[in-house]
């Protein structure tokens, strides 16, 4: 009797803990439904529709409000300056992250605390580091429009932000230095993951220090970068603080961008329909990167 009745308590155990993970995930999974799964699909249905910026009521035409974007006069100007904006500034990223981490890597004095001085600009919040970077562009009395001109470099006070040719470079240059940090700290992760007797072995065969980061290295690391650049180009692609700030998308439309033109058109223009549209067309760009990364990840698994 005592043997039959082990078994079947032993299943109903198995029962029970096969619930519980969903039982301990379904918070979790409410929230994102909520906060997330809610205002996605409320934003891709609203881009099929003509919002009333006063009632809220919706009236459906279809895609109109995609033919409307597609055909106004910038739309192609603020495709490309987003591509300029999003591929400018995670390349930097990426190459100061990768020169950075290989730094931080090898053993110096102090070198716990550069780790823990390499994220303050990552952990700045967006609007003081706007601020910030304000005040030192300034043309008149900005540091670094002063020190041009001491040094000879500049013969008057040099408009980063009110220059059309100079706005969107500089705005990419400011998103690159807040965004190294994370590539410095993944990467850097990912550098001491790598196996030294890998390193010695190649060392050992007559490769070089390029061979060894070549044939060693960087395959060890190139998930985590490849990880890491999906993120930035998502989360860059999305970033509409920086800009906003610091130049509005001007002088003129030199620094707008799908995401801050998606902004602008809903809460500026009041025609949400339109705006939904701009982020809905935005997210199935960025889908493709997504769906490109897990071939590429999948590609790389079968090899291995």
């Amino acid at each position: 009797m005592l043997a039959g009745k082990q078994p079947t308590r032993a299943r109903k155990k198995m029962g029970r803990r096969g619930y519980e993970p969903y039982v301990l995930l379904a918070p979790a999974i409410i929230l994102i439904l909520v906060f997330a799964g809610y205002p996605l699909v409320r934003s891709i249905w609203m881009a099929f529709n003509k919002v009333s910026a006063f009632t809220g009521e919706m009236a459906f035409v279809g895609f109109d409000n995609f033919v409307a974007i597609t055909q106004a006069p910038d739309f192609w100007g603020n495709l490309g300056r987003t591509g300029m904006w999003v591929g400018g500034a995670v390349s930097l990223q990426l190459l100061g992250g990768l020169v950075l981490a290989l730094l931080i890597n090898t053993k110096f004095p102090l070198r716990g605390v550069y780790r823990g001085l390499v994220m303050v600009p990552w952990a700045t919040p967006s609007v003081l580091v706007a601020l910030m970077w304000k005040w030192l562009l300034d043309p008149n009395n900005g540091i670094i429009s002063k020190a041009l001109r001491g040094v000879g470099l500049a013969d008057r006070p040099v408009e980063f932000l009110s220059d059309p040719a100079m706005a969107l470079p500089t705005l990419i240059v400011i998103d690159a230095w807040q965004g190294i940090p994370l590539f410095t700290v993944m990467i850097l992760a990912a550098l001491q993951g790598v196996s030294e007797d890998h390193k010695e072995a190649a060392a050992t065969d007559g490769c070089g220090p390029v061979g060894v980061f070549r044939h060693v290295v960087l395959p060890a690391i190139i998930p985590t970068i490849l990880i890491t650049v999906l993120l930035r180009i998502i989360w860059t692609a999305n970033y509409v603080d920086l800009i906003f700030i610091l130049t509005g998308g001007g002088p003129g439309v030199s620094s707008t961008t799908l995401a801050l033109q998606s902004y602008l058109t809903a809460y500026k223009a009041t025609n949400f329909g339109q705006g939904a549209a701009y982020s809905v067309l935005q997210a199935a760009i960025l889908v493709i990167f997504v769906v490109m990364y897990l071939r590429l990840t999948a590609r790389n698994e079968a090899q291995r």
